[in-house]
């Protein structure tokens, strides 16, 4: 009989993997405890790295990139190796921003996905909406007779009050618009758990905080990053946080302890 065993897996906007690199991300990946760790916006191409993210003791990386330098991308660093890895949705219009990596392992499929960000005007809201329509489309149609499919990343959109410090003041600002929000409720509708919010049902706990307001010090933050994992898999996690207490980025890691 198969043992089983506990992993972590971590998601994080790093803002930047150079910048990050320099406040040390290393160090706190060492430390972490993470087994896969998924990072977005990259800001940038492969070539531009130091070897030193390239090629992390313990680890192999993927990395997927816009083809707009200094812009959007993801990378998946794991101690496991996965069976297959598949960078982007066969769509020309987002895959050239690099937004999305899945990787393939035997008991679960991995999304490591970076949403469009609304802002910018209506296109962009709608670009960022047609994302999510492709996405899933494109999860249903080539995994839809596997089990265990887990879609973390930065969403770019607050799903309910309470995943906001101020959610009157933005109702009417994208990444709190009725529209987006419906995409996290056609979501879960598919058949997807956010697996925080089943562990904590608190307020006050976010990812995202503005910079330029300095609002990480007031806490007037978001929740935007999730873990959503389908419903036949739901069982298999054990755990789910939030971890604000590390800097470097605009936004902090969330992860889940997962049993496999």
């Amino acid at each position: 009989m198969q043992k089983t065993k506990t992993i972590r897996i971590y998601s994080w906007n790093v803002n930047g993997i150079r910048a990050i690199h320099k406040k040390g991300f290393l160090e706190w990946l060492e430390k972490s405890g993470g087994d896969i760790i998924c990072v977005q916006e990259t800001k940038a191409q492969y070539e531009q790295l130091p070897d030193e993210l390239k090629e992390i003791k313990g680890y192999e990386s993927h990395w997927f990139s816009a083809e707009k330098k200094g812009y959007s991308g993801v990378s998946t660093i794991s101690k496991i190796a996965p069976k297959n890895v598949i960078k982007g949705i066969n769509n020309p219009d987002f895959d050239k921003e690099g937004r999305v990596i899945f990787t393939e392992y035997e008991k679960f499929v991995l999304a490591n996905v970076y949403f469009p960000n609304g802002g910018r005007g209506p296109e962009r809201v709608k670009y960022k909406l047609d994302f999510y329509d492709e996405l899933f489309f494109f999860i249903e149609k080539k995994y839809k007779d596997k089990k265990g499919i887990i879609v973390t990343g930065d969403y770019n959109t607050a799903h309910k009050e309470i995943d906001l410090a101020r959610p009157e003041e933005n109702k009417n600002n994208t990444g709190f618009l009725p529209d987006e929000r419906a995409w996290i409720d056609k979501i879960i509708n598919l058949g997807y758990t956010d697996v925080y919010r089943k562990y904590h049902k608190e307020g006050e706990r976010y990812t995202y905080w503005d910079m330029v307001t300095r609002s990480r010090e007031r806490n007037v933050g978001w929740r935007i990053d999730y873990f959503m994992i389908s419903n036949d898999f739901l069982n298999n996690v054990t755990s789910s946080d939030i971890h604000s207490e590390v800097m470097g980025s605009d936004h902090c890691p969330v992860s889940i302890d997962l049993k496999i």
